[in-house]
């Protein structure tokens, strides 16, 4: 059983919450869900959560293609694969071995498009490469897209908030993301595994980054629906300020609801 101990609109910081357009204003048209993970439906909250957006019995395309060039044991991978597969029936759908009419009506099946972890880079390279970044936006109108470490950054306007960029170099030296969110996720924190990706670090890395950074660790996720920002989180996070943005690639203000479970 879930207890949540907060349900409050509330920023990050505190700070009373800006209100969001109004869904209705404009029935039938298409809301845009996203699941942003460190480590996948690793919790009753996050599959919860899941399950509030996802409409009807969850049917998982699963695509694994980050992991493809990472050495070594894939338990973290099983792992993922495992927790998707207690929701629902699971595809592996991986966009760099299969030709794109094959992956997209695979796709189109699917009400849940799970992106995993791995390289960040070669990942953001084929959702290019392979034809999906075109293809994202309409698959999207009817499906809930859920990221794992890897697929959680890609969301955003850059790959800034991945390992190889966020600790040192500058914004403009960071691959181009999907755009889906005008904010970043930084997955792992304090996790012993990513030893810099804490608190110490991240509020000077965070700085240099256009919008707001979301640090969550492996029990927590951000949900992002119609503009509103959700965090669901069993463990620790952290929203940390960067330098401001223009919101352009969201047409409205964000609300925060901060669910501690």
């Amino acid at each position: 059983m879930v207890c949540i101990k907060a349900h409050k609109r509330i920023s990050a910081s505190g700070a009373k919450a800006e209100t969001a357009e109004d869904p209705g204003s404009n029935p039938g048209r298409a809301i845009m869900k996203l699941l942003l993970t460190s480590y996948g439906i690793y919790n009753k909250s996050i599959a919860s959560a899941l399950k509030r957006i996802a409409k009807g019995k969850i049917r998982i395309a699963f695509i694994p293609t980050a992991a493809n060039v990472d050495h070594g044991d894939k338990e973290w991978l099983i792992k993922d694969l495992v927790n998707c597969r207690k929701l629902g029936p699971v595809d592996i759908v991986d966009i760099s071995a299969l030709p794109k009419a094959n992956w997209l009506s695979r796709l189109k099946k699917a009400n849940v498009i799970f992106v995993g972890g791995g390289n960040t880079v070669y990942l953001m390279k084929w959702i290019k490469n392979s034809g999906l970044k075109k293809e994202l936006p309409g698959l999207l109108k009817t499906r809930v897209y859920v990221g794992s470490s890897a697929g959680s950054i890609v969301a955003s306007r850059n790959l800034q908030a991945c390992s190889d960029f966020i600790y040192g170099g500058e914004e403009k030296n960071a691959p181009s993301g999907l755009g889906l969110v005008d904010f970043h996720i930084r997955p792992h924190f304090n996790s012993p595994v990513f030893p810099k990706c804490i608190d110490k670090n991240l509020r000077i890395a965070a700085k240099k980054l256009s919008g707001d950074t979301y640090a969550i660790d492996d029990d927590s996720a951000v949900m992002f629906v119609d503009g509103k920002i959700t965090v669901v989180s069993a463990g620790a996070w952290k929203k940390y300020s960067g330098k401001k943005t223009s919101n352009k690639y969201l047409r409205k203000k964000f609300i925060v609801d901060h669910y501690d479970t």
